[in-house]
């Protein structure tokens, strides 16, 4: 299915099935996102920052939330 497909067969959607679609769309994305922060931190792709993160910190160049 092309994305022009999807397009039009969301388009067709009454409210409520819309309302729906999107609850499970954005629930789908998150749980994506998930999935690839830990696959970032399981390859070690996220060290550099990490330790920078601690190196900021420690010199002092952190802001508290």
């Amino acid at each position: 299915m092309s994305v022009q497909e999807l397009e039009a067969a969301v388009a067709q959607l009454d409210p409520e099935e819309l309302a729906r679609f999107a609850k499970w769309f954005e629930e789908y994305q998150a749980d994506e996102w998930d999935r690839q922060f830990e696959a970032d931190v399981a390859a070690g792709r996220l060290e550099a920052l990490g330790r920078q993160a601690d190196e900021d910190f420690e010199a002092g160049r952190a802001t508290a939330l």
